[in-house]
């Protein structure tokens, strides 16, 4: 019953201290789970991500619903979920009864301008923690590389195309790859 306990508080504490959704949560979760306590691991953690950003809802729920899984089955899941979401939710209800013009408060916008920043740098740190750690082989770094660069190009021109459709064509692109050149991509994986 302890370790539900805990996931419930570990995941309760990230969802109550951090601002700008699942992405800025990332870094946090990482470092909870596992730097300080080894719940999962590296590798695990960036599947993690990729799993949560694929399939449907809120990354940083995602992740918390497999870490807790991982540790105590179904009722870990659950337990990492609600302490996920309940700080969230208790937040916005208790603004939503007592504070009709919130964010029009001076003091609560410009606490929001500085958040907006530090939210940046965490899913910056995020994507840079993931991107050190992940094996560096020619071809995932070449799908990487022209993602990001449709990605930006798609920003900066202001063009209509669905990000999900650019992940579909990236996932297709590295499956049609592997099934082609696959003991060769193996290969080279296992040297190093």
């Amino acid at each position: 019953m302890n370790i539900l306990f805990e996931l419930f508080l570990t995941f309760a504490r990230i969802g109550l201290f951090t601002f700008g959704g699942g992405y800025a949560m990332i870094s946090l979760i990482e470092h909870t789970c596992v730097e300080k306590k080894r719940w999962i691991t590296h590798d695990d953690m960036m599947h993690i991500t990729v799993i949560a950003e694929s399939t449907p809802g809120p990354v940083a729920i995602n992740c918390s619903t497999f870490v807790g899984y991982r540790q105590k089955g179904f009722a870990g899941a659950a337990a990492a979920t609600f302490g996920m979401v309940l700080p969230s939710f208790v937040i916005i209800y208790l603004i939503s009864m007592f504070l009709d013009n919130f964010l029009e408060i001076t003091l609560i916008a410009n606490a929001f301008r500085g958040i907006k920043a530090a939210v940046g740098i965490l899913i910056l740190d995020a994507g840079f923690r993931m991107i050190k750690k992940m094996q560096k082989r020619p071809m995932p770094l070449v799908i990487m590389s022209c993602s990001c660069i449709a990605m930006l190009l798609l920003n900066i021109f202001s063009w209509d195309f669905s990000s999900v459709a650019l992940i579909l064509i990236a996932g297709t692109v590295s499956l049609v790859l592997f099934f082609t050149c696959g003991k060769e991509v193996r290969k080279g994986g296992e040297e190093k």
